[in-house]
């Protein structure tokens, strides 16, 4: 049996409070299988256990691995060529994106994602290429690449079956449109038309084969409220109910969706996805920036949680949570790094940061995050979203032996004053250049700064190679198209807020 004893100067176990983390000094690790057996001083366990190997030193900070909550692709979409638009507008812009191999894709982030210490991720596929069978192929390929990397991975395939582009029916904006334009987009979206009982099956055959593996996990994604009917929204929540599965949702991330929910149902998006017995321990809303108060108490009540994008939010003008109003009341909430994060990568130490001072708003009241709070949503709280809710976010035994070191020095190094706690060091300082090592399952996917599994340069040099060739006819039509649409869904929605000022559900909580 492997086993492997990792010792830390400080020992972050996990949060305790909203103020406080466990920490041990000269703590250790000790694991065997890929599961954590004990937890204490490095002088107690390095006499109780003869480990195959050792990992680690006095000289580094030993955490549980992070969750990125929400994620989508590897290549961009502004490397794709896609600038940070209004949400409504950069869907337009995103038809225009390039075809990218899903295996170099995945692997690409997954490199950005391991080496700030990253072990699980959200990854939820919206790709849209009909018939299920082409998606299928790049589902796979995704697993796989999360696979030979040695990332966890909780995949979902983002069912969408209506408003493919404004939030209004399909067939319904195509007649605004000139006759010829109306023409050729009607025929891409039948591109991107894939019956539900086709969605529905992709989850139950990838279930079947995939979610029995020891790093794989299946779950749904109603892909928002104005992507999915009813009879979809019905048919997934009856799957998460039959296969005991999560959904991920992206809801009321923009002030456009707000009043689409009402719009459509007369209530609020969550009042709605409510009435359909949706929410609840098993769903997480992914964004969420425009609940108002009374939303936020049921989604408290139903023990539905929230997964919060700042970079995303901050980077598509949607809008700043109201996260402190959501811890406040009692909120469970992940962090996750979406498309990318405000520098446009995978750094979940960066997103942290961000988090800790975006919400701290004036006065004294100590009502802002704090960095216990951060650290929970990046690991306890995340590992709830995803179908690894009982094995990971925490070092603790049973817990699985996922779990980050960085060098301590490389957080202190000129000087840091010996009052500063070691939780605050971490979220404060800690760069993605002092992760050092990253366990998943106890096996090493990150040793010395690199990854073990797969070769990253010869990766990323296919990767590069892959965009060197000339664009097929079917990519240059999908730019002119896009261009041509552009104009159309920018005055799609010219008026959309004055209506919706006037309405009582538009203003989100004051508090943010």
């Amino acid at each position: 049996m492997a086993s492997s004893l990792i010792r830390g100067k400080y020992v972050i176990a996990r949060a305790t409070s909203r103020i406080d983390v466990r920490v041990i000094e000269d703590g250790a690790v000790f694991q065997r299988d890929g599961t954590i057996v004990e937890i204490g001083r490095h002088q107690d366990l390095a006499s109780k256990y003869q480990p195959d190997t050792i990992v680690g030193s006095a000289g580094h900070v030993v955490m549980p691995g992070f969750v990125n909550s929400h994620h989508h692709v590897g290549v961009t979409p502004f490397q794709l060529g896609s600038p940070d638009y209004p949400l409504e507008l950069w869907f337009a812009s995103r038809m225009a994106t390039r075809n990218v191999d899903p295996y170099l894709d995945t692997l690409y982030s997954a490199f950005e994602m391991l080496e700030c210490g990253i072990t699980t991720v959200q990854h939820l596929h919206g790709l849209r290429i009909a018939p299920i069978a082409r998606v299928q192929a790049v589902a796979e390929q995704v697993l796989k690449a999360y696979e030979d990397v040695g990332m966890r991975v909780s995949y979902s395939y983002a069912l969408r079956d209506q408003s493919r582009l404004v939030y209004e029916p399909d067939e319904a904006f195509l007649k605004r449109l000139p006759p010829a334009l109306a023409f050729e987009l009607g025929e891409w979206l039948k591109t991107q038309t894939i019956p539900i009982a086709d969605n529905l099956g992709l989850f139950v055959d990838l279930w079947q084969r995939w979610n029995t593996r020891d790093r794989v996990r299946i779950q749904l994604a109603p892909a928002n409220l104005h992507w999915c009917s009813d009879e979809a929204l019905r048919g997934l929540q009856d799957h998460a109910a039959k296969y005991g599965v999560g959904m991920h949702m992206h809801l009321l991330e923009t002030a456009y969706q707000k009043e689409y929910a009402h719009r459509r149902s007369g209530t609020t998006a969550v009042r709605h996805i409510q009435n359909m017995g949706m929410l609840g321990p098993h769903m997480t809303l992914g964004h969420g920036v425009w609940l108002n108060e009374d939303d936020i108490q049921r989604v408290v009540d139903t023990g539905t949680m929230i997964c919060h994008n700042a970079s995303s939010n901050l980077r598509l003008r949607s809008g700043v949570a109201p996260l402190n109003h959501w811890m406040a009341a009692g909120v469970i909430v992940a962090l996750g790094l979406d498309e990318a994060g405000i520098n446009d990568d995978r750094d979940m130490l960066q997103e942290m940061r961000l988090v800790l001072r975006l919400h701290r708003v004036p006065g004294i009241d100590d009502v802002v995050p704090t960095s216990a709070q951060v650290f929970r949503m990046a690991t306890e709280n995340g590992a709830r979203t995803t179908g690894f809710a009982n094995s990971i976010g925490v070092l603790e035994p049973g817990k699985a032996a996922d779990i980050v070191l960085m060098r301590w020095q490389d957080i202190a190094y000129p000087y840091l004053e010996h009052d500063v706690s070691v939780i605050d060091a971490m979220v404060h300082r800690a760069k993605s250049s002092a992760v050092d090592t990253v366990l998943v399952a106890g096996e090493p996917v990150l040793r010395d700064g690199q990854i073990t599994r797969v070769n990253k340069a010869d990766v990323l040099k296919a990767l590069s190679d892959s965009f060197k060739v000339p664009l097929p006819p079917e990519e240059e039509r999908r730019r002119r198209l896009a261009r041509d649409v552009f104009p159309h869904v920018e005055r799609f929605y010219d008026g959309w807020l004055d209506e919706a000022a006037r309405d009582p559900f538009y203003r989100p909580s004051s508090r943010r």
